[in-house]
């Protein structure tokens, strides 16, 4: 079809379904597909649009998730480390009242030969 003729009015039969009287006709100009046009073109733009933001929030998410399991995972290993910290703890304190006993057993002998 040449643009002159889009220009002028196409007459399309549109009927509804069940309908047997005469069809009735919609005018579409040259304008209208181009309207038309713009529309689907501004849709898809949209769509792919809203796409891309949805894979940057899905990306986002994703690194986000990652953040938290490796934040997870160091808090998980700082837990073991101050554990095994207080068991030292533990044992350095038990280790240096015994060697206070010892000490004062010592420093008791000594005042008895003292004596």
């Amino acid at each position: 079809m040449s643009e002159s003729s889009l220009e002028n009015k196409q007459q399309l039969p549109l009927q509804a379904p069940g309908e047997s009287s005469a069809p009735a006709t919609v005018s579409f100009s040259a304008q209208d597909f181009s309207a038309l046009e713009e529309r689907i073109v501004r849709a898809v733009e949209l769509v792919r649009r809203e796409r891309q933001l949805r894979a940057e929030a899905e990306a986002r998410a994703a690194q986000a998730e990652a953040r938290v399991d490796q934040a997870d995972s160091e808090r998980r290993q700082q837990m073991a480390t101050a554990d095994e910290l207080r068991n030292e703890l533990a044992a350095l304190r038990a280790e240096r009242n015994e060697v206070r006993e010892r000490v004062e057993r010592l420093l008791s002998q000594l005042d008895a030969l003292e004596l």
